[in-house]
């Protein structure tokens, strides 16, 4: 009886094109900002943080990232864990100070603030992004999916050996310097729960609002004319090279400031075959599909869900039950590709698309149609 349109009266246009129709939809989005920003901090332990709260955050700016380009656009990406790789090392460049050769001479660059540094990693990125998803004007399907595979190996073997990139470290790992933010650390050893918890949760909340947005626009509905029919679409005047293209920047943004956030924040150190393998990009691909193709709410379930999951087999089935640890990763395995094969058959656009069933059926409620 409380989920409901009637009585729900729009007065202006802002407010019936507003992102949350339905009263108690905004209500239930200003609870949950209010708890996330809130409470939870107040709670909050090294365990949480660094099990649960900081994967889950870094992978839904990477899984929404992922899914405008693949969810909304239509391109197929394999390449979101050496974008991942180029956010990390450009966040790493700027937080310890940049060297650049303008007409030979060399100019040293002082170490950035860490927002500026993420946000900048994001844009730099972005550019990488762009270049690999030239080949989207002439090719699409499994050929474009092969081209992106290759900027993945591409990408982790360039910052394997090119040693600029990680300040001519013998052992080819970067590490986060401390950083801190209004006083208060948010890398390095020193850090509080709350603090690294609350800065990735502005990030996500930021650039969530702004895929969303996004996706309601003229940029996104570009992007779904591309997905839906490329050759209809620029028959009525949709220019694909602007909407590929901004795909993939915007895309690459998203995924570059999850990698800095993964790197800076998360781990602190990294070595780039280890942690933004092929595997990565598997991952958050993976959190697309289950979460859901061409929504946000869908690439939040994903991470959730692609998070959780291990979480909870290793406390039931090794904390619990005494299994040994590599019989309930690959039990994880089994799992996850079991229920990848499930939705892309029975419900191809995952979880998202049952919540809102369920959303529907409680609008109707108790009417059956």
């Amino acid at each position: 009886m409380f989920y409901r349109e009637a009585g729900d009266f729009k007065t202006s246009y802002p407010k019936d094109s507003q992102t949350f129709p339905i009263k108690l939809d905004r209500f239930g989005f200003f609870a949950v900002l209010f708890i996330g920003f809130a409470i939870i901090p107040f709670v909050l332990n090294d365990y949480w943080v660094n099990s649960v709260f900081l994967p889950f955050l870094i992978y839904a700016i990477a899984a929404i990232g992922l899914n405008l380009l693949v969810g909304y656009c239509g391109q197929v990406s394999l390449g979101t864990g050496g974008f991942m790789a180029v956010g990390a090392y450009a966040c790493y460049k700027l937080m310890t100070g940049l060297d650049i050769w303008i007409g030979g001479v060399e100019y040293a660059l002082p170490p950035i603030n860490i927002v500026f540094s993420v946000i900048l990693a994001g844009l730099i990125t972005a550019i990488v992004g762009v270049l690999f998803g030239l080949p989207s004007l002439r090719i699409k399907g499994f050929y474009l999916a092969v081209a992106t595979l290759a900027a993945q190996f591409f990408l982790v073997w360039l910052f394997n050996k090119w040693s600029w990139a990680y300040n001519y470290s013998s052992s080819g790992q970067i590490n986060a310097p401390e950083r801190s933010v209004f006083g208060v650390p948010v890398t390095g050893s020193n850090t509080e729960p709350w603090a690294v918890y609350l800065f990735c949760l502005v990030f996500l909340t930021v650039l969530a609002l702004i895929a969303r947005n996004l996706t309601r626009g003229s940029i996104g509905r570009k992007w779904m004319a591309i997905r839906d029919m490329d050759i209809a679409a620029e028959i009525i005047g949709v220019d694909p090279l602007k909407a590929k293209l901004s795909a993939f920047a915007v895309s690459s943004f998203f995924i570059g400031i999850a990698g800095a956030l993964f790197f800076s924040v998360y781990l602190g150190a990294v070595e780039v075959g280890e942690v933004f393998g092929i595997n990565k990009s598997f991952l958050v691909l993976f959190m697309v599909i289950i979460g859901g193709l061409g929504s946000i709410f869908g690439a939040f379930a994903g991470a959730a869900f692609l998070v959780l999951l291990p979480v909870f087999l290793k406390n039931t089935l090794v904390g619990g039950l005494g299994w040994p640890t590599d019989l309930a990763a690959h039990l994880e395995f089994m799992i996850v590709g079991g229920l990848i094969i499930t939705f892309l058959i029975l419900e191809p656009h995952g979880l998202a698309q049952l919540w809102r069933i369920i959303k529907e059926k409680l609008r109707l409620w108790p009417f059956p149609h």
